[in-house]
């Protein structure tokens, strides 16, 4: 959640993206964290996953661009900060980084990287998952048909980075890591509100930046939604996304 271009609703989340966090569990067991570990959470949304590294006896410092979604974050009694992934104000400060569904929405993956890297003790461990490549290729192609058939002006590229293991690997060894392991994992998702919700939770800063008004976003996502159906929408009307997530470890020497 730390895009400009990206647009956030606590309550909208909480609804319809429950299941983030929830697949989000098995990368805090990936991390094991340790009693009395500093741990900072990049990009940490409403925190829920933040309460998970506390309950493990952790010193959490959560951050995300979204002012919301720090909010949401503080209400749960988190230290929660307003910070740009891409910018990291820490140094030497971590025994480890977390990041689950975040780094993709960052698009200068080697300013996130320096940073973690910065933000580490020596020894320290990063550990987290992010969309890979592939990632909702049918949820993402669907509403770009409808918005260009629209006339809407339809940005060029979308504003999030699914990378490939190599790729990724690639701009954390130039930033110092090492012992980089990286590995894609096809998760079909169950969206329980189906696609439309997804994409007004999902999409609704790329929605903006496609001059879709208010007063159309539920045309467009319905119209979105029926787009997807065929290869989404299951025969007993069930919604599986074609979710692809990319998960790493790491270690700053």
């Amino acid at each position: 959640m730390l895009n400009p271009t990206s647009r956030w609703s606590p309550t909208d989340y909480a609804k319809n993206a429950a299941f983030v966090p929830e697949l989000g569990r098995a990368v805090v067991e990936l991390l094991a964290p340790k009693a009395g570990e500093r741990i900072l959470d990049l990009g940490c949304g409403d925190g829920v996953l933040t309460e998970a590294l506390v309950a493990a006896g952790a010193e959490v410092v959560g951050v995300d661009a979204s002012p919301e979604m720090i909010a949401a974050a503080k209400a749960r009694g988190l230290d929660a900060r307003v910070m740009d992934g891409q910018a990291l104000d820490f140094d030497g400060a971590f025994d480890a980084v977390f990041s689950n569904a975040a780094l993709h929405w960052m698009l200068d993956p080697g300013a996130v990287a320096r940073g973690v890297f910065r933000a580490l003790k020596p020894g320290g461990r990063f550990v987290g998952e992010q969309g890979g490549a592939g990632n909702i290729a049918q949820l993402r192609g669907a509403l770009r048909e409808v918005l260009t058939a629209r006339g809407y002006p339809v940005p060029g590229e979308d504003p999030q980075w699914y990378a490939s293991p190599a790729e990724f690997s690639g701009i954390y060894s130039d930033a110092g890591f090492a012992d980089i392991e990286a590995w894609l994992i096809d998760r079909p998702t169950p969206l329980p509100a189906g696609a439309a919700a997804w994409y007004k939770t999902f999409r609704a800063g790329f929605l903006d930046s496609a001059r879709v008004p208010e007063s159309e976003i539920d045309a467009v996502t319905a119209e979105a939604e029926e787009r997807a159906a065929p290869a989404l929408r299951q025969p007993d009307g069930r919604w599986i996304a074609d979710y692809v997530r990319l998960r790493f470890t790491m270690r700053k020497p």
